[in-house]
């Protein structure tokens, strides 16, 4: 059974009522559910707190709520993300081998180690300890995998990659295929082959259908702490700082370098050899042709500073009435004209 009471002790927060208030789960503020406790960030979401059915709510220490129970916290959002993870489904972790998987030649696996239904572990291979590859995953000959780490099920890891600890790779995610190099002669196009390695760091999440590739000589680079969406694709060589966020159908080509905490919306993408700076951020279509600093917002194809992106869309948005305008003018210009 979960109080109130220790939810706030996890969360670090100052309860408003009695702290023996039983909570058995969460719900969304909207469709609250008695017995469960919600949370509010959004101020869209304020309406709802005299409706909730929900028993208990999480809120900043500014906020004013009556008529429910509260623990007040520094971040809300952080706090609930505690919750959940406190009430998620803790699923069985089976360690050892699955009798259908196949074990190549030299492989050192540590202690509780899980390997999935019909995986495939090459040759050479290294798997720390408490690590888990699901089902019909594959490892290539001589990668490394660190502890903790965990390859959801169907997840490709090519040969010669480095995965850190406490990596999760989502399934379908293919991590160390080859950069998409070609050189053209004579209408002829030569495959340029791909020497290099991806090396992902510590606490990195891969989404699902997500694709890494190597580099061409020297190593793609996936930054400590930094999440991937799913159906974002980063190509050869290309150097993700640390703790990036980045979300789907976001796209890299070869040779970018993007800087540490870097924020990305949704089917951005950035060109071969250019440099986003830390703590960038780009809004969703943000389209980026050349370097640009960081510690600022940005917007638009090719990237702007978004205050300069937004006043050209207002700009835009007047035209058919200054075009309408023009023609006016012109019209009495002829006019006038007409008389002398």
């Amino acid at each position: 059974m979960t109080t109130l009471g220790d939810l706030a002790q996890l969360v670090g927060g100052r309860i408003s009522v009695d702290s023996k208030l039983k909570i058995t789960g969460v719900s969304e503020i909207q469709s609250g559910i008695s017995g469960t406790i919600t949370f509010l960030t959004n101020p869209k979401y304020r309406k709802y707190l005299t409706s909730t059915q929900a028993s208990a709510v999480i809120v900043s220490k500014e906020e004013k709520v009556k008529y429910i129970a509260t623990i007040r916290v520094e971040n809300p959002l952080l706090a609930f993300a505690k919750i959940l993870e406190h009430f998620s489904e803790k699923l069985p972790f089976d360690t050892g081998i699955h009798s259908t998987a196949l074990i190549g030649n030299g492989v050192k696996l540590g202690d509780n180690v899980a390997i999935g239904a019909n995986s495939i572990i090459e040759d050479n291979v290294e798997i720390g300890i408490n690590t888990r590859i699901g089902a019909q995953s594959f490892v290539g000959q001589n990668s490394v995998i660190g502890k903790d780490t965990e390859l959801k099920a169907f997840v490709t890891l090519y040969h010669n990659c480095i995965l850190g600890n406490n990596v999760l790779i989502h399934s379908g995610a293919v991590v160390g295929s080859d950069g998409f190099g070609f050189v053209t002669d004579k209408n002829i196009h030569h495959k340029i082959h791909q020497l290099g390695r991806v090396v992902v760091e510590n606490d990195v999440e891969i989404g699902a259908n997500s694709t890494i590739d190597r580099g061409t000589i020297g190593d793609t680079i996936i930054g400590e702490g930094s999440k991937i969406d799913n159906l974002v694709h980063i190509a050869h060589n290309v150097i993700l700082g640390k703790g990036c966020l980045v979300t789907a159908q976001v796209g890299f080509s070869g040779s970018a370098k993007i800087g540490d905490y870097v924020s990305i919306g949704g089917q951005a993408g950035v060109r071969d050899h250019v440099e986003v700076g830390s703590h960038a951020q780009l809004a969703a279509r943000t389209g980026v042709t050349k370097s640009i600093p960081g510690d600022k917002m940005y917007a638009g194809m090719p990237a702007k500073e978004i205050h300069e992106k937004n006043k050209i869309d207002v700009l835009m948005a007047r035209l058919p009435k200054l075009m309408d305008r023009i023609k006016e003018l012109e019209s009495k210009v002829a006019e006038l004209k007409s008389k002398k």
